[in-house]
């Protein structure tokens, strides 16, 4: 598999992480899929969703694949009084990802980080790898650390 730019920054930084490789279904890109694929807990693989703040702009949410963001939440934890998800068209330039590969870890530019505070229940949690077909499972403490990430109740 090819280094993606997460995995060169987690490199740099010297977290350790496993790569959980799968095939991509274009047909089904959602997590659960990805999850029953690699045999995998649901609530320890985490989805990364990009959004606009009224007040704060772009913001990244990490939240359990088979859970919803509680846009409401997100907002108020974030001190935003309205929050949107951002266009699938403009990930890429935002985030310098595809839809079904964004990492939290590598963007462009570093958003403010929020993950559902289910992350604090497991010691090892994965994150997309920056590209389809590849999930990465490391310490949840050294990646939040990593990411200056908050965690707070941002699900349904």
């Amino acid at each position: 598999m090819t280094k993606t730019n997460a995995m060169r920054m987690l490199d740099a930084a010297k977290i350790p992480y496993e790569t959980l490789e799968y095939e991509v279904d274009e047909s089904d890109l959602s997590g659960t899929h990805i999850a029953e694929t690699l045999g995998f807990p649901p609530e320890r693989m985490f989805k990364t969703l990009v959004a606009r703040g009224d007040k704060t702009g772009p913001l990244v949410f990490c939240v359990p694949v088979a859970r919803e963001i509680d846009l409401r939440r997100a907002a108020a934890v974030t001190g935003n009084k309205k929050i949107e998800m951002a266009h699938v068209k403009d990930l890429l330039a935002l985030t310098g990802y595809i839809r079904g590969g964004v990492s939290p870890v590598g963007m462009k530019k570093k958003f403010p980080t929020y993950f559902d505070e289910s992350a604090l229940g497991f010691d090892r949690i994965t994150v997309s790898s920056g590209t389809r077909g590849a999930q990465l499972l490391l310490d949840r403490g050294a990646l939040l650390r990593f990411l200056a990430a908050k965690t707070a109740q941002i699900t349904v």
